[in-house]
C-alpha cells in the first residue's frame, strides 16, 4: 500500500533519482521482456542508482579524488580494472590511452590478425577437402 501511495502521490520521484521512463526502455529492449511490474521497474532504478553511487563512493576513495577533490574518470576505470567486483565494467570504462598509442595497436592487431587469417584459410581448405 505504501508503494502504491508513492506512485499516486508522485513523490516516487524523489524516492529515486534515475528517470523510470529510460528505464522502462531498456527493460523492455530484452526480448524476454513482455510486461515490466512498477515495482519491478522501481525496484531495478533504485538499484542501479545505489551501484552507481556505490561505485563512485569506491572509484572516489580508492583513486586519486581525495587529493585533488574530484572523481575522475581515470579513478574509475582504474577500479574497473583493479577491483574484481567491478571488472565486468572494464569494457565500458576503458583506460584511457593516446590516439597514437591506439593505431599502434591497430597496426598490431592487423599484423597478428594476418598471421591467424592465413591459418584459417588453411584449415578452411581442409574442411572443403573433405
Amino acid at each position: 500500500a505504501e508503494m502504491a501511495a508513492a506512485r499516486l502521490s508522485g513523490t516516487e520521484n524523489r524516492l529515486v533519482s534515475l528517470p523510470l521512463s529510460r528505464i522502462r526502455v531498456i527493460m523492455k529492449s530484452s526480448p524476454e521482456v513482455s510486461s515490466i511490474n512498477q515495482d519491478a521497474l522501481f525496484l531495478t532504478a533504485k538499484a542501479t542508482e545505489l551501484f552507481v553511487q556505490y561505485l563512485a563512493a569506491y572509484s572516489y576513495k580508492h583513486g586519486r579524488g581525495k587529493e585533488k577533490n574530484a572523481l575522475t574518470y581515470t579513478d574509475l576505470s582504474h577500479t574497473a580494472e583493479e577491483c574484481e567486483t567491478f571488472q565486468f565494467l572494464a569494457d565500458i570504462l576503458p583506460k584511457k590511452i593516446l590516439a597514437s598509442k591506439y593505431l599502434k595497436m591497430l597496426e598490431k592487431e592487423k599484423r597478428d590478425g594476418e598471421v591467424r587469417d592465413d591459418n584459417d584459410e588453411g584449415e578452411e581448405e581442409e574442411d572443403e577437402d573433405k
